[in-house]
């Protein structure tokens, strides 16, 4: 007669990875504040922040344990923990970042709406256009604005090569938007710039050949040498503008230097964000209709608000521009 099984004949073998996992992760509690400088190929270039235990300058850093899937960028406050002597060779590891103030950031085109950070935690984006060789592209311009307001930005415009053009049209054309607007020429007095440019973090950005990097270094006296000490960090290869870099102004302040670019997709913009840069116009488009693109839908309050006095018309028409580089190709 056969016998009856019972549960000691069931042989149990634990299988592989079969113990608890915990979601318990170290707290860090000594880890040190500091600030990223410039990032090349996963490596992470870490200025220390005030007070910081650093032994070095600068501190070559990745990111660690659960820090693998977030983004990090130029200018991110980040904690780190592990080598922090700065030596060849040695390597600390990202294992927080704090909230960011600010984020300018693109999108591969338009259609995309998956954005690409570029800087976080700026006060000012500074951009920089070539009044001439090559002509000013105002539609590129319009899209820095609106991912200035859209990021949480100030907007200044740099007008680059004032001795070779009338700086005065290009001027007129953004003097209703209220940015502050200066003009540069090879040799000339930055002092208006600098006094923007004091105790702040600004991101330099601007399309190749206007003369980005030279004003850099006419800001930054020795930023090629600052750029070098960079690399010997990271031990990759020289900065030639192919990556944001943070370096620090003789008086105050940090110059963001950025790559020279052809396009700006907007496909990650928020409207609203925009719209709130502009705080004389946005209660007008309270009553808009759900929907109201504020461009061409009928009914906006944009036109309402004009016909009853309540808007500079100026102002709408330049709003209106920055809506539509948009979806306008710049």
């Amino acid at each position: 007669m056969a016998r009856e099984l019972d549960e000691d004949d069931v042989r149990t073998r634990p299988g592989r990875g079969s113990r608890p996992r915990t979601r318990q992760r170290p707290e860090h509690a000594d880890a040190a504040g500091a600030v990223v400088v410039a990032v090349d190929r996963g490596r992470y270039t870490c200025r220390p922040a005030a007070g910081a235990p650093f032994a070095a300058p600068f501190v070559a850093a990745v990111r660690g344990g659960s820090m693998r899937r977030t983004s990090v960028v130029v200018g991110d406050r980040v904690e780190l923990v592990g080598d922090l002597s700065g030596q060849p060779g040695s390597l600390a590891r990202i294992v927080r970042r704090d909230e960011r103030s600010s984020l300018l950031r693109r999108t591969a085109d338009d259609t995309d709406p998956v954005e690409r950070p570029i800087v976080a935690n700026a006060d000012l984006l500074v951009i920089v256009c070539a009044l001439t060789d090559p002509p000013p592209r105002t539609g590129l311009i319009d899209r820095c604005l609106v991912a200035a307001y859209d990021g949480g930005l100030t907007p200044v415009l740099c007008l680059t090569k004032a001795d070779l053009a009338d700086p005065g049209p290009v001027r007129a054309s953004y003097q209703p938007l209220g940015l502050p607007v200066v003009t540069t020429r090879p040799a000339g007095d930055l002092g208006p710039l600098l006094a923007l440019l004091q105790d702040a973090t600004s991101v330099f950005f601007g399309h190749s050949g206007v003369g980005k990097s030279t004003l850099v270094n006419r800001l930054v006296p020795d930023a090629d040498r600052a750029i070098g000490v960079v690399n010997a960090v990271t031990g990759r290869g020289r900065h030639t503008s192919s990556a944001a870099v943070a370096l620090a102004l003789p008086d105050g302040g940090t110059v963001v230097d950025t790559p020279g670019i052809r396009s700006f997709g907007l496909g990650a913009v928020q409207l609203d964000r925009v719209l709130l840069a502009f705080d004389d116009l946005a209660a007008a488009t309270a009553d808009c209709e759900p929907g109201c693109d504020h461009l061409t839908s009928p009914d906006c309050g944009l036109d309402e608000a004009v016909r009853r006095g309540r808007a500079d018309p100026t102002r709408v028409e330049s709003l209106r521009r920055l809506l539509a580089a948009r979806v306008t190709p710049g």
